[in-house]
């Protein structure tokens, strides 16, 4: 019988890759979900039309990492083997204007996941990765960012990130509890988010070309990260709770680019002028501002075997590819109105 695994976040973006990843691996998953007015589900949906065939694997429950008992008590209740906490407020900019939902959601609602799991630690051995984030180095004089390079957060998202860091580290040696940070940096896809800069700019270059807006509104382009695929990224989370001891990794291509250079990258994949189309929007720059971010995964290689797969110039057409096909079902969608 496989195992048993819990995650916060199934309906994001790494969420929905994760939950395919377990689900192939024969895992029972279950997953945490906010109650909403409207369906929040679109990422995961396919994946019930799929598994159902063969009897289900996936559980969705109403809760919200803000409420500690009901996350106990599901917790404690389904006694998962692991426990994935991808849960939060993640969107930096935002964490500027709510820094204080950011900290309640993305810092102490790790420490209400860890604190769970050290209650059903007590009667079943269960292991948690913290989705810990590249933002938490912020303003870096080394580089590349390493396991040991010193962070600097810029922004309430990053501040929350590191407490939820800490707590993790401390949980795992206070109470001997099998808890891992994965540091991830910039992963996207095709699921990613349409407010981050990445999805912003191949889905507004996709409506483009066909003709569905002529403007995109960006912040700044010189920011550089370090960007993989999302895909890619969850089998080093999976990998980090299958190791023999629990430690903290970071996840990372080791190539850095602008957000220039990616939106380069977008409009000369469809044959398009970005100097046309693209427009500086002030309102688009943080606060504190983090100008480069390059990651170092040699420990993820040594020790677990992880390196990213996928190479800059197929996620870009990833990405482009998947939002041509929204922009030509919107095409279609306007020419029967």
């Amino acid at each position: 019988m496989g195992k048993l695994a819990f995650v916060t976040g199934i309906t994001g973006q790494d969420g929905s890759y994760l939950a395919e990843l377990l689900l192939e691996k024969d895992y029972e998953v279950h997953g945490l979900i906010r109650r909403a007015s409207t369906f929040n589900t679109s990422r995961i949906d396919h994946l019930y039309h799929d598994i159902h065939k063969a009897g289900p694997k996936l559980y969705l429950h109403y809760g919200d990492l803000t409420d500690g008992q009901n996350l106990t008590n599901i917790i404690l209740d389904l006694e998962p083997d692991e426990i994935y906490n991808l849960g939060a407020q993640s969107h930096v900019r935002v964490s500027f204007e709510q820094p204080g939902y950011t900290l309640q959601s993305t810092g102490y609602g790790a420490l209400n996941v860890l604190e769970a799991a050290r209650q059903l630690n007590k009667k079943k051995l269960t292991k948690v990765y913290q989705a810990s984030s590249s933002e938490m180095y912020g303003d870096v004089k080394e580089f590349p960012q390493t396991e040991k390079t010193p962070f600097q957060p810029q922004s309430p998202y990053a501040c929350a990130k590191a407490y939820a860091y800490y707590q993790t580290i401390n949980y795992r040696k206070s109470y001997d509890l099998f808890a891992a940070n994965g540091i991830l940096f910039n992963h996207e896809s095709p699921r990613r988010g349409e407010t981050f800069v990445t999805r912003k700019i191949t889905r507004a270059a996709t409506r483009i070309k066909l003709g569905l807006q002529d403007k995109v509104y960006l912040g700044n382009l010189s920011a550089e990260r370090d960007w993989g695929y999302a895909k890619d990224y969850v089998e080093g989370m999976w990998l980090m709770l299958q190791h023999h001891e629990p430690d903290d990794f970071v996840l990372a291509t080791g190539e850095s680019r602008s957000v220039q250079v990616f939106l380069e990258h977008v409009f000369k994949h469809l044959d398009l002028d970005p100097q046309s189309h693209v427009e500086i929007d002030p309102r688009y720059f943080r606060p504190a501002e983090v100008n480069r971010l390059l990651g170092d995964a040699s420990k993820a290689e040594s020790v677990l075997g992880w390196r990213p797969k996928t190479s800059f110039s197929e996620l870009v057409t990833l990405m482009v590819d998947s939002d041509a096909e929204l922009a030509r079902q919107e095409t279609v969608l306007i020419q029967h109105d």
